[in-house]
């Protein structure tokens, strides 16, 4: 792994040995492909009803190809001292808390329950150690008026007051009605209520230009990039590995959502990667 010298000499700007956390998104890796082939292998047993079956399932398969994937990439990423991969590594992490969240808060208390519930805190706590160890400072000088800081902020912003907006006016009319929630709807509003608010702040920071803003900004467009193309993979699989109908207007506003979230990421990263080939000349 990257010693804190190695990655001085790359230009990665970081403050300590990043050695720990590529140990525990290994961990969470292995834990994530675990929970996931179980999930998939042994559903009835896992999922003992038909709203798990129908909601974790195909989210087993997601997790699969799209969590594993971005976590292990941006992890090879900054391992070769690329800042790009630095800057998706958080949003890589805060990906799988997003998701196992959603777990915790539906699955019955049995074994997989443990194993999502040790995601939720592994991969909570290597996004913090991760984030902290960044130097805001020097990635703030490197993407300051190379990155579109107004419009990603914004976007995040939006999104974020969005889905909070979105879930409270789902959930008190059925809270005051004293109506039922299927458990994992619930579970999805309660993750969104608590992310959400993280959206929100990266978004104010980056708007208003400061540090945390440029360390964390990349990360979330990239984690809602990676949601909403998780979301339409899902879709598409529901009905094929369960009795789930397909719905195409779903499909089609979670694209038109997703757009509103790609296009600022493209910019950052294509911002953030100009610079670097500037600075190589």
């Amino acid at each position: 792994y990257m010693n804190k010298d190695q990655a001085q000499k790359s230009n990665l700007p970081i403050k300590r040995d990043l050695t720990p956390e590529y140990i525990l998104s290994l961990v969470i890796v292995f834990l994530m492909a675990g929970a996931s082939i179980a999930g998939i292998m042994y559903r009835d047993l896992i999922y003992p009803t038909d709203d798990l079956l129908r909601s974790f399932v195909p989210n087993d398969v997601v997790n699969i190809f799209i969590g594993l994937p971005i976590l292990l990439a941006s992890m090879w990423l900054a391992r070769r001292g690329w800042l790009l991969g630095l800057l998706l590594w958080p949003g890589a992490l805060f990906f799988v808390f997003y998701n196992y969240i959603i777990y915790v808060f539906a699955m019955p208390l049995n074994a997989a329950f443990f194993v999502h519930l040790a995601l939720v805190i592994t991969s909570g706590y290597t996004l913090i150690a991760l984030i902290t160890s960044i130097d805001g400072k020097v990635v703030k000088k490197q993407l300051a008026g190379n990155v579109p800081e107004r419009l990603a902020g914004g976007i995040l912003i939006g999104l974020g007051l969005l889905f909070i907006l979105r879930d409270i006016a789902v959930m008190f009319p059925a809270f005051t009605s004293h109506s039922a929630i299927p458990e994992t709807e619930l579970a999805t509003y309660i993750s969104d209520i608590l992310i959400a608010p993280a959206w929100v702040i990266g978004g104010v920071l980056l708007w208003r230009r400061r540090e945390f803003g440029y360390v964390a900004g990349l990360g979330l467009l990239f984690q809602g990039s990676m949601l909403f193309i998780g979301l339409i993979i899902f879709l598409l699989l529901q009905p094929l590995l369960t009795a789930a109908p397909f719905v195409l207007t779903d499909v089609v506003v979670i694209l038109i959502m997703g757009l509103i979230c790609f296009i600022p990421f493209a910019l950052f990263v294509r911002g953030l990667e100009s610079k670097r080939d500037s600075s190589s000349i």
